[in-house]
């Protein structure tokens, strides 16, 4: 079985790395000095000495680890309030580079199709969409298109959204798709039946977003992670 991988994103995500050096030059320039002059938030140094193979080493910062902890938060929100601060002139070059990127993307395109166990699929974008739509077309490019996903409909609502596969059943009824929705790579897992349209109750959290299915259209199989991140094991879901 071959696997049908997608990745779900906006155009934010694209813009993020072009913006931090955007923002470089902004910060440099003579109109920001009074906002840069300003001190910038200094986190509280505390000591944690943290020995691995019998070697010590002290990590000031360790504390900024505990998210729950309200001087982390406290910390995050005044290092917030001094980016808007230094950026706070930069909204109208901001927008104009936004403009300037977007205009340079096809908006309304289509991927070359490929036949995979009796159906075609392919990826394709709307005028005023930011998120891919996910088809497909039963043994013919001149069939009815059927549309598996459409991630604009799906990521309305949420600040991020990011998918990392798409995995059709063999026997083309069902989809396993995998979401983030916070921006922390531990994908929720969902189903979709294909036939009627119906996102089925089950809801995997935690899992690498990995999917393979089994001959018997039934069975899935997956990969969660630890709490750091790692895909530690595989299940089977039933």
């Amino acid at each position: 079985m071959k696997a049908k991988s997608i990745c779900i994103i906006s155009y934010r995500f694209l813009l993020f790395s072009l913006l931090l050096l955007q923002n470089a030059f902004i910060g440099c320039s003579g109109q920001h000095r009074s906002a840069l002059d300003a001190a910038p938030p200094q986190a509280q140094k505390i000591e944690q000495v943290l020995t691995i193979h019998g070697d010590a080493r002290i990590d000031n910062y360790f504390w900024l680890r505990e998210r729950e902890n309200p001087q982390v938060i406290a910390y995050l929100t005044a290092e917030n309030a001094y980016k808007d601060a230094v950026l706070q002139k930069s909204g109208k070059l901001q927008k104009q580079l936004y403009k300037e990127i977007v205009g340079r993307i096809e908006q309304t395109d289509v991927s070359v199709p490929y036949k995979d166990n009796g159906y075609y699929y392919y990826t394709r974008y709307e005028k005023g969409g930011e998120h891919p739509i996910y088809c497909r077309k039963k043994e013919s490019l001149d069939a009815v298109e059927e549309i598996m996903l459409n991630v604009n409909d799906m990521a309305r609502g949420h600040d991020f959204y990011h998918g990392v596969g798409l995995e059709v059943s063999e026997d083309n009824k069902f989809l396993a798709f995998a979401v983030d929705t916070v921006s922390r790579r531990k994908y929720s897992l969902h189903f979709k039946n294909l036939e009627t349209g119906e996102i089925l109750a089950d809801n995997i959290p935690n899992t690498s977003g990995s999917a393979a299915w089994a001959n018997d259209n039934q069975t899935v199989f997956y990969v969660t992670k630890d709490s750091t991140l790692r895909p530690d094991k595989v299940f089977r879901h039933v």
